[in-house]
């Protein structure tokens, strides 16, 4: 798997294409839970579920049905909430968006059994063909040492930096498009 703070870039480059300076907080932290949740099977471990089967890692909470699921959760208890700044519609796209980029991130690092993209309906498990990506341990302790700044190191070069130019051109564009307002 990419590491969390890997899953969180990416969710915060994904903003970049909706951001508007009146969405609150909220929304890109909202963005930030749903790229690292998808990890939360790790803990199946404890209870015996293996790694390949159903509820196991990168298995159904890394396909795309969960995060149409977990993001139209959210994004109707967020708009509940009264969420203002954004509509529901690009409320739930940004989430889907980051919830989904958790797979996509894990299909591209170099170990594991791959991810389970179309479960509940098809629980095979795919990488990308092109997996540049050091895999990360799953234990937080392991993070912590010199296999784990490799991994950081990976990640910066493969993630980080196309996510941080993404956003930089997202951002760019934007504001190359809007009209001058000295000339107004």
């Amino acid at each position: 798997m990419a590491s969390a703070f890997s899953h969180a870039v990416a969710a915060l480059s994904i903003g970049s294409c909706f951001y508007r300076p009146q969405i609150p907080k909220s929304v890109w932290v909202a963005g930030v839970a749903c790229s690292v949740i998808p990890d939360l099977d790790v803990i199946g471990f404890h209870f015996g579920i293996q790694y390949g089967d159903f509820w196991g890692h990168r298995g159904f909470t890394h396909s795309l049905f969960f995060a149409v699921l977990l993001a139209s959760a959210i994004a109707v208890v967020m708009s509940w909430r009264g969420t203002s700044g954004i509509g529901r519609f690009a409320l739930f796209g940004y989430l889907f968006l980051a919830t989904a980029s958790h797979g996509l991130l894990d299909s591209i690092t170099n170990g594991g059994l791959g991810v389970a993209f179309f479960s509940p309906f098809n629980n095979n498990r795919y990488f990308l063909p092109w997996r540049p990506v050091h895999v990360s341990p799953i234990a937080a302790l392991r993070f912590f040492t010199p296999r784990g700044f490799a991994i950081i190191q990976s990640e910066f070069v493969w993630i980080w930096l196309p996510a941080i130019f993404f956003a930089a051109m997202v951002f760019t564009l934007r504001r190359m498009s809007q009209p001058d307002a000295a000339n107004s």
